[in-house]
């Protein structure tokens, strides 16, 4: 398990087996999430422009807007 310390200021060096896991740079932004029971989730920020592509050669066909309002309908209502 990684530590930090706190400073009076509030801020905390990430341990270097965390920036790397997360694959961190200078100037990277991260993102928290606070979980029940007190916990909190780190996790990189990307921006949206770095998602561009990620789904490329992963669809299998192109759905109509008809399949697409049938298939929201059906998770709605637990299908």
């Amino acid at each position: 398990m990684q530590e930090s310390t706190v400073t009076s200021k509030g801020q905390t060096t990430l341990p270097k087996d965390v920036r790397a896991a997360l694959n961190l740079h200078p100037g990277d932004r991260v993102r928290y999430m606070i979980l029940d029971g007190g916990e909190v989730r780190l996790a990189r920020s990307r921006p949206v422009a770095e998602l561009q592509g990620m789904l490329r050669g992963k669809v299998s066909r192109t759905v109509s807007l008809e399949e697409m309002d049938e298939a929201i309908g059906r998770g709605a209502i637990g299908q």
